[in-house]
């Protein structure tokens, strides 16, 4: 279930729940996966619940150039002592709260202890302070990848029709299903050119993983199918313009579709 939203505005006091944590990842880049969660974000803010973003992709990170931020302190401060915590975290457009991590250091291209102590003691610290926590990942397989979906309690899994993004995909599943043992996990298909063309993907990928894949424990990962978002040319100008697509265009196809994933996420379809 998900928590009901707190009255509590200020995102530096704790409430009394610990936050729903949904990972949102993909098996390769340029799939709009950071997109897709920035927007995410903004439509659960509109259910009524406290959001934070969680930037994971240390050293490549983008989710301040999606929401148009200038941020003075991220992630990188933080964990240096340079910073608090409450410090980090910032009000963004779309009426959720973002934690941004810092772009080009290479130091957090891999994951050393010391990384993974301080990620893990900062998530520790927020999931009291909000309703849902979307951890924005980076892409592929990488140790700092699996480690930040490790932290979360639900995946979803953005992919395009691409070959190239189901085959990252299914290796995605495989080895969250693997080193995981993770035996649910969302799907949202992006950048698809027909309505429905989202859900015959996901029962295509379904049918491969029930072939090759299995957990530890000995269980068959079950693909939930979230929606898919159409190829939109609203997507390319709210790109540009480092806006929100719900905020720009709220009626367009594409932001249509990742209103009705929220929906979908938080059981309410």
């Amino acid at each position: 279930m998900v928590p009901m939203p707190v009255s509590e505005t200020n995102p530096s006091k704790p409430s009394a729940r610990l936050a729903r944590t949904v990972a949102v990842t993909s098996g390769k880049g340029g799939v709009g996966k950071t997109f897709f969660s920035a927007n995410l974000a903004t439509a659960l803010s509109r259910q009524g619940l406290k959001v934070l973003v969680l930037d994971a992709d240390l050293g490549l990170a983008n989710l301040d150039v999606v929401l148009n931020l200038y941020p003075k302190i991220t992630l990188h401060d933080v964990f240096t002592g340079k910073a608090q915590l409450e410090e980090a975290i910032l009000p963004a457009p779309g009426g959720f709260h973002v934690l941004l991590a810092g772009s080009g250091l290479v130091e957090y291209s891999r994951l050393t202890p010391e990384v993974r102590e301080k990620l893990l003691e900062i998530f520790e610290a927020v999931k009291p302070r909000f309703d849902v926590i979307l951890i924005d990942t980076g892409a592929g397989i990488s140790d700092v990848v699996l480690y930040a979906v490790s932290m979360a309690g639900e995946v979803v899994v953005v992919a395009t029709p691409e070959p190239t993004s189901m085959t990252d995909a299914y290796a995605t599943i495989k080895v969250l299903c693997a080193q995981q043992s993770r035996e649910k996990m969302h799907l949202v298909v992006n950048q698809v050119a027909r309505p429905g063309d989202g859900r015959t993907i996901c029962q295509q990928l379904q049918q491969v993983v029930d072939r090759f894949v299995v957990s530890p424990t000995g269980v068959v990962p079950k693909l939930q199918f979230l929606g898919d978002i159409p190829f939109d040319p609203s997507v390319r100008e709210a790109v540009r313009k480092r806006q929100l697509l719900l905020e720009l265009h709220p009626g367009s196809p594409a932001a249509l579709g990742v209103n009705q994933v929220a929906v979908r996420l938080l059981g309410r379809a």
